[in-house]
Parts: C-alpha cells; sequence; structure tokens
C-alpha cells in the first residue's frame, strides 16, 4: 500500500524548494541591474505535485522587478495546504483498512470510508471476483435488509452498479448518476425501488486493479440530486485502489481457509451411524491455518459402536495429513480387537512412534454396547469425557496417561461406566477449552455448568445437546474467535 505520509512529507519539501528558489530570486532582483534582469529569462516555478506553473500568479504577489515583493508563493501555500489535508485524511482512512484483518471488517471499513469521502449517507457494496473464485458478500450501508431486497429486484442491467460489475464500458473511472429520478430513459422498476427507498441519485465505483482485476463494486447514495465533486472522485478512487489491493489479499485468504476446512471435512467421517440403542451428534470446525483435531464413530460386530476422538500435534497441511493416518489406521485397530480400547491404542501408539516419531498425539477410543448400556474407554493424555443426565452431570474419572509418542511404551488401564437410560455420553477435544481463552481448570469447570445448563426439553437430543455447549461456551460463535483450535464435540445419547 502506497504511504500516505511519505507523499505528505514530499509535498512539504515541495513547498520549502518553491519557496527558497523565489527568496534566491528576490536576492537577485535586489543586486542585479533592473535593464539587466529584464534582460534574463524569467525563472520558472517548480512542478509542485500537479501545480500548472502556467497559472498567474496571485495579484497578492506581484510586483514590479524594482519593488520588494511580499510573502512568496500564497497560492502554492494554500494549494499545499489543501493536498495535505486530503492526503492526511487518505492517510488515515487506508490505516484503519489497513487494521482489519477480516473480510467483513474490511468491506465495512471500505463502504463507511468512501461515503465519508464522496458526501454519502447510504451505500452498498458488493464482492464478486470476476473469476468466479473465492467468497461473494453483499453488503448495506444505511439499508435494511428488506432494502437490500428491494435495490436487488431492479434489473442488473438497469443500475450503475450493475454496469460497473459487468466491466462495461465507460465504467473503469465510477459511473456518476446526478440525477436519477431526471433521467428519461430510467428503468420503471428502479424508479420505484428509488422513490420507495429515497435516494435520488447515486456513484458507483469498481473494486479492480491491474493485479487482482476486478473484485466487486460498490454504490454510495444521495438522498437528493448530487454528484460528487472531482477532488471528491480523484480521492475516493485512490482509496478504492488501496483498498482493492486489501481485499485481494483477504479474498485469498478467505479461499485459503475454505479450501483447508473443506479438506478437513473430507477427512472426517461423511455421515454417523445407526445404532439400535443410540443417537449420535458431531460438530467440528477447523482453525485457520487447519489442525489435528478429528472424531470418529465406526459400526462394530454384533450391533456395538467404536467412538474416538483425537488430536494431532501442530498445525498446517502436515498435521492434517497425519490426522487422516492416525484416524485410518485407530478404524482398522477397532475392527481387530475394538472390545480392548487399550490394545487399540497400544497399536496406534506403536505405529506412530516407528512411522512418525517426531509427532505426538492425543487420543481417547470408546468400546459401546447400547443394549447393555456399557462403554469400555481408554485414553492417551486426552480430555475425560462427560455424562449428563437427569440426576448428574460429571465427568468421567479416567487413568492419567501421556498422549502417544511421547513414551517409549505407552500403556494405561481402560475406564468402564454405564450410562443410565436418557443420558449422553460426551466427547471433546481440548480445542473447545482453549477457544474460551480461560486456564484449563476455568474451562473445565465452565464445560460442566454449560452441560449443566442444557434445557431438560432438550437433554434427550444430542445435537441440541452439542449445540447448547458450544452457544454456552463460545458465546461469538466458531467462526468469530480469532483462536487457531480445532474444536471437535462428539455426543452420543442412550435411549
Amino acid at each position: 500500500m502506497l504511504d500516505i505520509g511519505l507523499l505528505v512529507r514530499v509535498h512539504v519539501d515541495a513547498l520549502i524548494v518553491a519557496q527558497n528558489h523565489m527568496g534566491v530570486c528576490d536576492a537577485i532582483r535586489r543586486i542585479t541591474p533592473v535593464g539587466k534582469l529584464a534582460a534574463m529569462s524569467a525563472p520558472h516555478l517548480p512542478k509542485v505535485a500537479g501545480i500548472d506553473p502556467e497559472v498567474p500568479v496571485s495579484t497578492h504577489t506581484s510586483a514590479p522587478l524594482t519593488e520588494v515583493p511580499g510573502p512568496p508563493g500564497p497560492f502554492i501555500q494554500d494549494r499545499l495546504a489543501g493536498w495535505v489535508s486530503d492526503l492526511t485524511t487518505l492517510h488515515e482512512l487506508t490505516e484503519r483498512l489497513a487494521g482489519t484483518n477480516t473480510l467483513d471488517g474490511a468491506l465495512n471499513e471500505l463502504l463507511q470510508a468512501g461515503a465519508a469521502l464522496v458526501g454519502a449517507r447510504r451505500g452498498l457494496l458488493v464482492l464478486e471476483p470476476a473469476n468466479g473464485e473465492g467468497p461473494s458478500a453483499t453488503l448495506g450501508l444505511g439499508l435494511s435488509h428488506a432494502e437490500l431486497g428491494h435495490i436487488e429486484t431492479v434489473p442488473r442491467v438497469a443500475t450503475a452498479l450493475g454496469r460497473v460489475l459487468d466491466g462495461l464500458p465507460d465504467t473503469a473511472d465510477g459511473v456518476t448518476s446526478p440525477d436519477l429520478l431526471g433521467e428519461k430513459d430510467l428503468d420503471p422498476r428502479h424508479r420505484e425501488v428509488a422513490v420507495r427507498l429515497g435516494y435520488a441519485a447515486s456513484y458507483a465505483l469498481p473494486l479492480a486493479s491491474e493485479a487482482a482485476g476486478r473484485l466487486g463494486a460498490a454504490v454510495w447514495l444521495y438522498d437528493e440530486p448530487a454528484e460528487p465533486t472531482q477532488k471528491q472522485r480523484h480521492l475516493a478512487g485512490l482509496y478504492a485502489r488501496y483498498a482493492t489491493e486489501h481485499l485481494a489479499r483477504l479474498v485469498e485468504l478467505e479461499r485459503a481457509r475454505a479450501d483447508v476446512a473443506a479438506v478437513a471435512e473430507e477427512l472426517l467421517p461423511s455421515r454417523l451411524p445407526r445404532i439400535p440403542g443410540v443417537r449420535l451428534a458431531a460438530r467440528h470446525r477447523t482453525g485457520p491455518r487447519g489442525g489435528g483435531d478429528w472424531y470418529d464413530a465406526l459400526p462394530l460386530p454384533d450391533r456395538t459402536l467404536g467412538l474416538a476422538v483425537g488430536s494431532v500435534g501442530g498445525s498446517g497441511p502436515s498435521a492434517m495429513a497425519a490426522m487422516g493416518r492416525l484416524r485410518a489406521s485407530l478404524r482398522a485397530y477397532a475392527v481387530m480387537e475394538g472390545e480392548d480400547p487399550v490394545a487399540v491404542l497400544s497399536d496406534l501408539e506403536l505405529l506412530l512412534r516407528l512411522t512418525e516419531p517426531a509427532r505426538t498425539a492425543t487420543a481417547l477410543f470408546a468400546y459401546c454396547e447400547p443394549a447393555a448400556r456399557k462403554v469400555v474407554l481408554a485414553g492417551a493424555g486426552h480430555t475425560p469425557p462427560l455424562v449428563l443426565g437427569e440426576r448428574r452431570c460429571e465427568f468421567v474419572e479416567t487413568t492419567l496417561s501421556a498422549p502417544l509418542g511421547m513414551l517409549a511404551c505407552w500403556e494405561a488401564p481402560s475406564v468402564e461406566f454405564s450410562p443410565a437410560p436418557g443420558e449422553t455420553v460426551l466427547l471433546y477435544t481440548d480445542g473447545l477449552l482453549r477457544r474460551t481463552g480461560d486456564a484449563m481448570d476455568r474451562a473445565f469447570a465452565r464445560l460442566h455448568s454449560a452441560a449443566a445448563s442444557v434445557p431438560k426439553s432438550d437433554r434427550h437430543d444430542p445435537a441440541a445437546v452439542a449445540d447448547h455447549v458450544l452457544r454456552t461456551m463460545l458465546p461469538d460463535g466458531l467462526d468469530r474467535s480469532d483462536s487457531a483450535e480445532d474444536v471437535v464435540i462428539l455426543t452420543a445419547h442412550f435411549d
């Protein structure tokens, strides 16, 4: 992004040069005879940031050569003061834009800053990359959802915003409609919507650059017939070009995050099995860089069920790949010896130590017999499950054990418990606790409180239990958290 502060310093330096130049000319006038001075070629004013040297000097500074002139260059100083003020404003707006790190935040900032630059009260921005890739969005300023819906009913080609989005000729520098209702060929639907919403003029500007291409367009609406001045259009155009480069980076980041989330979802179960006597639900969110948290639910012989959650150390593509390998290996071991969770995790630890000695992971595997309401589980450095029912809400007491890959040989005793009819077993990864930002002991207390507060009417629905716990633990939502941690919740309700 262009350094506006540097431009300000350049203009100030140019002013100093201009004043020094005129001061030297004054000294020459004092020591040179008038005739000889007249014979000399007239000095040229330095060209300062677009100032036309042919512009006549203000009458306040004009004086015969034999007289000592007054203060030099008030015209230049006034013009330069205005430019410095405009550049300072532009600098402040671009700094605020650069401080946004989410696409929604950047779009809101762009729409508000553009409205301030062109003197409008309302506006509309459409993010629509020309290549068809990446996120798309429609955002309004001072417009309700219903009003945005009315605007979207106008034929696209009949609006300045639509023409800019379609990249039609003569729209590269923006489209000004100073008096919409006075246009004889205005589309009838557009006229109806403009009267309904109370706007009479508009100014549309593309969001495009050579490097990023066309990302979208913005339009600002005036309540009365009006149009931005030439200076306002120039500043808005500069700001839009800077904003487009910033948006391009955020769009690429959103694309990368979407790709990571898609890969992570493909590595996890596409659907949960249906086993008589138990109902399942799962919630999963991958961190922005991609992580290694996973879950699994595997039907086993004799209508039994294997449940697993785990977390691979690290983040990014390598952690996701390791997570996929670990989950696939655990499924194989569970099919062969799932009734013994300790053996399943022991085999998994041996495989991890032999194939990926530099990696660690936590895991929990539970062998469930829904008909007998019996659960046998073993954990390797993983957080304990939580049981929620009509008469209890408590963590299962598991044996303290090290994560997989930490010791030369891993082994820990299993734990057996019996969920009562109507109780729900909650499995989760530590990302749920870490995203709260609390210390672990407080995060565990918060999880216990969240589970205990599930309404009685929702306790027979594993999906409702998972959603309530998430809303209570993370009130700002999974997608609004700044944490890089993955979140996994797997709930099993026993009938």
